[in-house]
């Protein structure tokens, strides 16, 4: 009975060991994850394959995409889902997982939009307003907390904000939705600030309008989404789940981390001037502008070949035109043989009396309507003037 008692002990022990180093084989993979941790560098060598990394004075490194003339962020090329997070940006652009989610937006009178990396990560860094009607958001520049990203005391230039119609805020085409800019002021000026902020692993982000809020304006339900890690950069959306690659920055880790390659300000220059040249991704962005903008473009399109016809030509056509008209000009002022032959029996007319000329330059009324008699007249004198 006592070697029984032993038998089942060590049994009960071989069964706990089994199903802890089960436990921890689960767990193990989870935990690796989760502390896996990156540095800028990551930052640095994926997005230097879709734009360019140049050194600012005041913020360090920063990124300039490779994208159209009218790019904007959290503008062109994306939309809103609501996950478990908040209202999220999901991004078209393969590069969209980093400079959406972590670090800020600036603008740069010389280069355009440039993103600022930073190791917090969040659904969208954009301070979010209402009003009766509109639901808008700009992107947060660098620098600035959640507090006064939130506060009415926050001014972020009327053309980096963004507003749409609240019956259009969950459309996948938002972009073709958007409010036209002459209206912004008002619409600022009257807006209030939607201070939903949530916490995450210790970071506050703005959530942005709460989902009853949307659902009763939009008129339909709001799935919501939820957000998974990815292992890779990257991100994947289903109907039921957002894959994103969001690991762990370590602000401590980027001594020694630096792009392969910075530009400075001439050689972006020279990009920039060689870049209308081939117009790259111009008809994507074109359809990612507002629907009014592109019926205005249309109509002026239509309306300035009538009113400019020579713009509308080759070069090569208008410098054969400019070519050709001294010479027409020459021709229309050189006399034909008919018209000399014209002029010479002309001066060899005697002079008409006076009451004859008077007779000409009168009105004569026939079954066509009142006509000048000068015509008619003048054959008729020479008939005479040879009859005699």
């Amino acid at each position: 009975m006592h070697i029984n008692t032993e038998i089942m002990k060590t049994i009960r022990n071989i069964t706990v060991l089994l199903l802890l180093s089960i436990g921890i084989a689960g767990l193990t993979p989870q935990k690796a994850m989760a502390q896996t941790s990156v540095s800028f560098q990551l930052f640095y060598d994926n997005l230097s394959v879709y734009g360019n990394w140049i050194d600012n004075p005041n913020y360090g490194y920063v990124w300039a995409p490779n994208v159209g003339a009218g790019f904007a962020p959290y503008r062109t090329n994306g939309y809103w889902a609501y996950t478990d997070m908040g209202w999220t940006w999901v991004s078209n652009y393969p590069w969209g997982w980093a400079p959406f989610h972590y670090g800020r937006w600036f603008y740069d009178p010389h280069y355009g939009w440039l993103w600022m990396p930073d190791n917090q990560w969040g659904p969208a860094w954009v301070t979010w307003r209402y009003y009766d009607g509109y639901y808008g958001w700009a992107a947060i520049g660098p620098g600035i907390s959640i507090d006064i990203a939130f506060s009415s005391g926050y001014h972020v230039p009327y053309n980096h904000w963004v507003f749409v119609k609240e019956r259009d805020f969950c459309r996948r085409n938002i972009s073709n939705y958007y409010v036209s800019s002459s209206s912004y002021n008002t619409i600022i000026s009257k807006s209030k600030v939607i201070n939903n902020t949530r916490v995450n692993n210790g970071v506050r982000y703005g959530a942005g309008p709460g989902r009853e809020h949307v659902q009763k304006r939009v008129g339909t339900g709001i799935n919501q989404t939820r957000i998974r890690g990815m292992d890779k950069p990257g991100q994947r959306v289903t109907q039921t789940e957002m894959q994103l690659y969001k690991p762990h920055v370590k602000r401590e880790a980027n001594r020694n981390a630096a792009p392969s390659k910075v530009m400075n300000r001439k050689e972006t220059a020279n990009m920039r001037e060689a870049r209308p040249a081939t117009r790259p991704n111009v008809n994507k962005e074109q359809r990612t502008q507002p629907v009014r903008q592109r019926e205005i473009q249309r109509d002026m399109q239509r309306e300035n070949p009538r009113e400019h016809p020579q713009r509308n030509k080759p070069d090569k056509q208008r410098a054969g035109q400019r070519e050709r008209e001294p010479q027409m000009q020459n021709r229309m002022e050189r006399p034909t043989p008919m018209q000399q032959d014209m002029d010479r029996s002309r001066n060899d007319r005697p002079p008409m009396m006076e009451s004859q000329t008077r007779r000409q330059e009168m009105p004569q009324q026939n079954n066509r309507g009142l006509r000048p008699v000068k015509q008619k007249t003048g054959r008729i004198l020479n008939q005479e003037h040879h009859g005699k």
